[in-house]
């Protein structure tokens, strides 16, 4: 009959449907042998604040997956087969674009970890990974006696052109010179912190009013003086905002380290206080740092809202005028100020202020202004490591790895004074998929060289290059706070008793060393 002849028939598709999902499925399932899993926190040697390494979901084809197959597809346990009571917290972060990077923060160190990466009940990759120790943790005096070996642990670049521009000017430096000139000529008008590292210990001697930032410089020296042996070196650390060294390079030029360069100055740029802070606080008092904003990259990119978008004070006249454009084109571009500090008697006019809004709610919007502020947006490197694209302003300002950065290919370029911001924001809206492209580039960038290992590398280049035996008596000069004065000296001999050194360290042995600084 002709109902039995259509029921069959449907029978006949439903089992055809079945077999078509069952089949779609299982390559959709990310595969636990051929999924990869890389990166240095699978290296026992390589020392971070927070360690991580990567993994990538790819399915039984080979085929690499470019969406999220699930925020809990894969779960990682970290270990010491030696110690019953592993002190080790570990996240997962879901990248969306089929990786994810895991990261993990110790507050011990161990004789010897294992690293278990599981696809349901199966091991994925070669896992598990075992490191044979010791294995160091954040806060452990535990340096690495040769720079050369902790620079291939690390696997340090050969060198960074940014270091190489700034220190071509000062084929010769004269510490005393410099110690005396220094502070004579910035030191009144100017905060500056001079530093002189001696046996790895850290002194300091500072110079003017407000020197409350050299918090985050002291921080840091710490931080990689644990980690490693520094050569002897002194330099002065500009705590402000602007760099100071403008003589021209025929001229007696002064070497400042500062947190920003700009066209017109000599300074001899590092890695921002901003960026060092969230990594050495990753995973602790930080929620934004490079790591967390690669989890959070808002919704994909075809359901991002197509506007510009922006928040921040007024540190700058042209954020004034990028408030303007806002408001009489609200469909092209978001632009609001959060507070008023330069511009006070302005308030009427572009305001009202609006609530902070989330940094990992910016991504919500395709197109990421970045103007500068009193220097150089220290915003930039977050904003790389997003998924949306970057209009950058054209600006004399400039971080440590703008000079890397190619326009039109890691970021689209808007200049000075924003007069075509709206051209390129429709630009992007006619060009979405090149836009896209522009974005993954930048995102690529910044997790390829803005992620914590390529910082402490950065800082260690730097100072290598700029070292210079330092003969003086430093007390007798004025300095003080040794830090960490109970550091033991490393040799070759003793080398292997370090981890003795790293047992029940202090609960917060670094902010211990930060008030021996005086």
């Amino acid at each position: 009959m002709l109902w039995r002849r259509v029921l069959g028939f449907l029978r006949y598709c439903t089992l055809l449907q079945a077999l078509f999902t069952a089949a779609v499925c299982t390559s959709a399932v990310p595969s636990a042998s051929k999924s990869l899993v890389w990166g240095l926190g699978l290296e026992a040697n390589a020392v971070l604040p927070a360690r991580f390494f990567f993994i990538q979901s790819v399915d039984k084809t080979g085929k690499n997956f470019t969406a999220s197959p699930g925020a809990n597809t894969f779960e990682v346990k970290i270990t010491s087969p030696s110690e019953p009571f592993s002190r080790i917290w570990v996240q997962v972060l879901d990248r969306h674009d089929g990786s994810f990077l895991v990261r993990y923060r110790m507050y011990a160190s161990y004789a010897d970890l294992s690293i278990q990466i599981l696809l349901k009940t199966k091991h994925v990759a070669k896992s598990p990974y075992i490191l044979k120790g010791p294995v160091y943790h954040e806060s452990c005096n535990c340096p690495e006696p040769s720079g050369a070996l902790w620079e291939k642990h690390m696997h340090c670049p050969s060198s960074f052109s940014q270091i190489q521009h700034d220190l071509s000017v000062f084929a010769k430096v004269d510490l005393e010179r410099n110690a005396h000139e220094i502070p004579q000529r910035f030191g009144q008008r100017q905060s500056l912190c001079h530093y002189t590292i001696k046996n790895n210990q850290v002194y300091i001697k500072t110079h003017g009013e407000h020197v409350g930032f050299r918090i985050f410089m002291d921080a840091f020296l710490l931080s990689l003086t644990r980690k490693v042996r520094l050569p002897d070196v002194e330099f002065f650390v500009n705590l402000g905002d602007w760099p100071l060294e403008k003589r021209r390079p025929s001229e007696k030029l002064h070497p400042i380290f500062s947190w920003c360069g700009s066209s017109d100055t000599r300074d001899i740029v590092m890695p921002t206080y901003d960026l060092t802070e969230s990594i050495l606080e990753t995973m602790g008092r930080v929620s934004l740092d490079m790591m967390s904003v690669q989890a959070n990259t808002g919704p994909a990119w075809t359901e991002k809202n197509s506007t510009g978008f922006w928040r921040g004070r007024d540190s700058r006249r042209e954020r004034l005028e990028l408030v303007k454009l806002a408001r009489a084109n609200p469909t092209m571009l978001d632009a609001a100020f959060t507070n008023f500090f330069f511009f006070k008697h302005d308030e009427s006019l572009y305001g009202p202020l609006v609530k902070h809004v989330s940094f990992f709610d910016f991504f919500k919007y395709k197109y990421q202004i970045n103007v500068d502020g009193t220097v150089a947006a220290y915003r930039m490197p977050y904003l790389l490591a997003g998924d949306s694209v970057v209009l950058k302003q054209d600006s004399i300002y400039y971080e440590h790895f703008y000079s890397q950065l190619q326009p039109w290919v890691h970021y689209i370029p808007i200049r000075t004074d924003l007069s075509d911001l709206l051209e390129k924001i429709q630009w992007a809206k006619d060009h979405d998929e090149e836009a896209r492209k522009i974005a993954q580039a930048g995102q690529h960038f910044a997790r390829i060289h803005l992620m914590g290992d390529s910082i402490f590398c950065y800082y260690f280049k730097l100072f290598q290059i700029s070292s210079s035996t330092v003969r003086r008596e430093l007390h007798g000069m004025g300095f003080h706070g040794r830090a960490a004065a109970s550091k033991p000296h490393i040799t070759k001999c003793n080398a292997k008793r370090r981890m003795q050194w790293c047992k029940a360290p202090p609960l917060d042995s670094r902010a211990v060393e930060t008030r021996s600084l005086g």
